[in-house]
């Protein structure tokens, strides 16, 4: 499958949850158009009553942390809408309620003051959430109960055992227990944890006693996540004995002074309790509810209500099924695509309508024509190219899109090729007009991602210039947390506007299109929009970079200069020694075959490495190795940690680790690095990420560079692999400690600048501080322990953490940190700082002004906020460390072009760049490389580079 790289540009995000999606169109439909006689038929589905707090609960506790980009807090709202939605497309139901608990005491706790009492209060973070999920609910027709004074429980019990009498089949979605006791023929529970169903058989397998006995049996074993008290050392099997013995609890207090033993004398000591506790657990079913069954049936969804609601929660897939299946944002892809939704949104009011009907496709000559002179004449233009391919070191051009004020757009396509496909301008007449304009530095222009079209036109033999603005950087200078920063989501995010996805006009799978062989009725309005689009964000982000002048600097002086720089580098690429990577990939696959034979040795039988669950069954109940960490299910892990942890017990666990290792260096590498060499270049173009990472750094993908092992034997035969041509050498120069040497010029520490300063090795500094002895008694332990103090302390690391890492006790862990911080107090005065000052402005900043925000640094939820204050103290180092070598890059690109040197920048990995030279001058080079980074900028303690010279990556690293 081939496609266009307006899918980078424009795709809409996934979901960070792990649900099956279901289509808002179809649960509007399934609601709006439900047959009335369904509740007639012999097959109706059944009434669900819905456990909402409970989903709740569930959805907030059990997903990790969804933000919208003003900080709202989202995840519980996202997970009780997609279990709801899955109920609803599972049962097609006529009636469903969603039950929740109000707010304020209950009549249980006049009974018991203590019932729930120890229960902190609810975070902020979710109670913030219930309004806006309560809204939505409403929005979709779903009824929705909560009675004062009660508890959903109550609500439910009275409705389900009314409608039960009635005939009528209900079902419970829930994961309370309690609410076992209402379950007869007509009443059945669905567990909302694993989809268990729960008849009265079911009952009475899972507790030992029949729904009609779980009040009683709950009474004997209380609830302590409801404070109910039951009787002490009363557990599930005692309290099931007793009752298959007595029947019921009357019976049982009828004979407990049969019963011997402590826990006999324990019933009869808390006979008052127990009363007090039958009467908590049972749930009320006669209380006098407004609610009749047609208060139950699915209403009319109010659709454009949904779509406010998705556009405020920034719920980006929902509101794009919305938009695109109601005739309120429109579909036709030829025609307006106009709003009329309102919004509670300010921000959106003062955006035109987006009317794609304007849009031009350009197919004559005097059409091009007055485009050229629009676009010659404007201030600022925007520009985009559609293509063949993701990969721009393959992609063919396809079409141009240009714009020059809002709504003022054109396609001008060049290569369109499908069966009747219009007649169009010849393409090298098209692009020798434009070259001049192209190639103009006077000329502004803007685009989403230039990076990829320069690659593009340089195909074509064109260096594209005056780029002035990316909206891609601008919004990614602004907030780089605030989610993803490619064309869709910046349009809806900024302009309430959901664009055409490249799905809608290529469909997908095996049958999708390649641009080129879509019809211009489909192709012209999407790629016109691009440019449209484009300048639209333009003029919304262009006042946010200007708001503060050290994030605008950040921008014009390393983010939009950076782009042509990484241009460059991708398309120099790196020269790869395939038939290295094809022996070593046969020894890795033999070793794997080896290994595995081990494994079925260890375990006494074949089985898959790569399943956890057969691991799970291998490690932990055959041979029975101890569970030390469970997955979110509850099943035991076999994570990697996991496994590290079991490896110094175990020798299958050590034997896995190897396994997965080198499995994973074959597939990424040693197999598929030989595939991804380009025929025309005969070497591989990595692509570099500018506004991924939220500290600033660069990322790679197509290979991922970042990520080649270094510290294994095998990850560094990779490197071997990356060679220099004949006649030249690759230099490899890296920054020394450069995050250690941002933390003593951040917090002035004098222990530390005076180590940097005298040129001390600082590990071995730091262990004679903490060790108390002197620099030349210091072991090679201690100075390890020593480094693992220095970057985990700026990492934010634990007692706890450097105790895992370290092997060694909490408490020495604990001594440790003290020594440490007593001998370096500026360290410790520098986190207290920035932690104070992350809570009072909501971000920190690196030296160069880029900003991070930090959502969480307030939050009540201890996990998160410490997480966001760890965040604050090493953001700024690695923050500044990814400003210093963007710094040095471009200090080294001007330095290139004004002496003309034979110097190719071919890699960028984490502090480390790589040069391929001449080899009679790379000494020289080298020595010059290393000065130029060493002077990216000016700190409080020098900063070194080390480089190295060889034939291939290893070698000179």
């Amino acid at each position: 499958m081939i496609s266009n790289n307006s899918i980078a540009k424009k795709d809409d995000e996934k979901s960070l949850l792990a649900y099956n999606r279901i289509s808002f169109f179809t649960i509007l439909s399934l609601i709006d158009y439900m047959p009335s006689s369904s509740a007639s038929s012999s097959t109706k589905p059944p009434v669900i009553l819905v456990d909402a707090s409970s989903y709740l609960f569930r959805a907030f506790h059990a997903l990790p942390p969804l933000i919208n980009s003003k900080g709202q807090a989202t995840g519980a709202i996202y997970g009780v809408i997609n279990m709801m939605k899955k109920l609803l497309d599972q049962y097609q139901p006529t009636y469903l309620a969603m039950i929740f608990d109000a707010k304020g005491k209950t009549f249980r706790s006049e009974i018991y003051p203590e019932y729930k009492a120890h229960r902190p209060p609810m975070p902020d973070e979710l109670r913030s959430q219930i309004e806006p999920l309560h809204n939505m609910i409403k929005s979709m027709g779903v009824p929705l109960i909560a009675e004062m004074g009660v508890e959903a429980d109550d609500v439910i019990g009275t409705l389900a055992t009314s409608l039960g009498e009635k005939g009528y089949e209900v079902l419970i979605s829930t994961g309370d227990k309690d609410l076992t006791q209402l379950v007869t023929k007509h009443i059945t529970l669905i567990n909302t944890m694993n989809q268990q169903f729960m008849t009265p058989e079911s009952v009475e397998e899972k507790f030992g006693v029949r729904p009609d006995q779980i009040i009683d049996y709950l009474a004997l074993v209380g609830d302590t996540s409801d404070n109910v008290p039951g009787v002490p050392k009363v557990g599930p099997k005692t309290a099931s004995r007793w009752l298959q013995q007595y029947q019921t609890l009357d019976n049982l207090l009828q004979n407990a002074e049969q019963i011997k033993g402590k826990v006999g004398e324990n019933l009869r000591n808390n006979l008052e309790q127990l009363a007090i506790s039958k009467d908590l657990v049972t749930i009320r079913h006669q209380l006098d509810l407004p609610e009749t069954l047609d208060d139950l049936k699915l209403g009319s969804a109010q659709t454009e209500q949904l779509i406010d609601y998705c556009k405020i929660l920034e719920f980006k897939s929902w509101l794009k099924e919305l938009s695109s299946s109601s005739s309120i944002a429109g579909t036709n892809n030829t025609n307006s695509n106009s709003q009329t939704t309102h919004t509670t949104d300010e921000k959106f009011s003062n955006h035109p309508e987006i009317d794609r009907s304007q849009y031009e496709i350009v197919l004559d000559e005097n059409s091009f024509n007055q485009w050229l002179e629009c676009i010659r004449s404007a201030k600022i233009s925007a520009f985009d190219t559609e293509t063949t391919d993701l990969d721009a070191m393959k992609a063919r051009l396809v079409g141009l899109s240009l714009c020059v004020e809002a709504g003022k757009a054109c396609y001008i396509p060049l290569a369109h090729q499908y069966l009747d496909a219009p007649e169009q301008l010849d393409k090298q007449w098209v692009l020798q007009q434009l070259k001049p304009w192209l190639e103009s530095s006077e000329h502004r222009k803007v685009g989403q991602n230039l990076k990829y079209d320069m690659k593009v036109l340089a195909n074509e033999g064109i260096s594209l210039n005056g780029i002035y603005e990316d909206t891609m950087l601008e919004s990614y200078v602004v907030n780089s947390i605030i989610g993803r920063h490619d064309m869709n989501s910046l349009a809806l995010r900024h302009l309430n506007h959901v664009c055409i996805s490249f799905e809608d006009v290529a469909g997908k799978g095996k049958k999708q299109l390649r641009f080129d062989e879509i019809a211009l009725e489909q192709a012209g309005p999407y790629a016109a929009e691009d440019a449209d689009i484009t300048l639209r964000l333009h003029h919304v982000l262009q006042p946010l970079v200007e708001e503060h002048a050290s994030i605008q600097k950040l921008y014009r002086t390393i983010e939009m200069p950076l782009v042509p720089l990484l241009a460059q580098i991708e398309r120099n690429g790196v020269l790869i020694d395939a038939n290295a990577l094809g022996l070593q990939s046969q020894q890795i696959g033999k070793r794997l075959t080896e290994l595995e034979r081990e494994a079925y040795e260890i375990a006494g039988k074949e089985f898959n490495l790569g399943s956890p669950k057969q691991l799970q069954q291998i490690l932990f109940e055959e041979l029975g190795i101890p569970v030390i960490k469970k997955t979110p299910k509850g099943q035991p892990s076999t994570a990697e940690e996991v496994l590290h942890e079991l490896a110094l017990d175990y020798p299958l666990p050590k034997l896995l680790l190897e396994y997965r290792s080198l499995s994973k260096l074959k597939s990424t590498y040693t197999d598929k690095l030989p595939l991804q060499i380009n025929p025309a270049t005969g070497r591989v173009h990595t692509s570099y990420h500018q506004a991924i990472t939220a500290t600033g750094r660069l990322s790679s993908s197509d290979p991922n560079l970042q990520n080649i092992p270094i510290r294994t034997e095998e990850g560094r035969r990779i490197r071997h692999a990356f060679i220099a041509p004949q006649g030249y050498k690759l230099i490899a120069a890296d920054y020394s400690q450069v995050e250690l040497r941002i933390m003593a010029h951040l917090s002035q520490d004098e222990g530390l600048l005076t180590a940097f300063s005298k040129g001390e090795d600082v590990h071995t500094a730091t262990a004679a501080e903490v060790f108390d002895i002197p620099p030349e008694e210091v072991s090679t332990e201690q100075r390890r322990h020593a480094k693992a103090i220095n970057f985990g302390l700026i990492y934010g690391m634990s007692a706890f953490g450097l105790a895992k890492q370290l092997g060694i006790q909490r408490d020495e862990a604990q001594h440790y940190i003290h020594r440490y911080f007593a001998r370096y107090p500026g360290v410790e005065a520098y986190m207290e700082n920035i932690k104070i000052q992350a809570r009072e402005q909501g971000f920190v900043e690196t030296l160069m002004g880029r900003r991070l925000y930090l959502p969480q640094i307030n939050a009540r939820n201890g996990l998160h906020r410490q997480a966001a204050e760890r965040t604050a103290i090493n953001a700024p180092m690695q923050g500044t460390a990814a400003d210093i070598i963007k710094l040095a890059m471009l200090n080294i690109d001007n330095w290139i072009k004004q002496e003309k040197l034979p110097l190719k920048v071919i890699m960028q990995v984490h502090d480390e760049l790589v040069f391929e030279v001449p080899e009679s001058q790379a000494n020289e080079l080298a020595e010059q490389i290393k000065t130029k980074m060493s002077q990216a900028v000016e700190l409080s303690v020098p900063l070194i580079v080390e480089a190295g010279i060889g034939d291939n990556w290893q070698e000179a690293h």
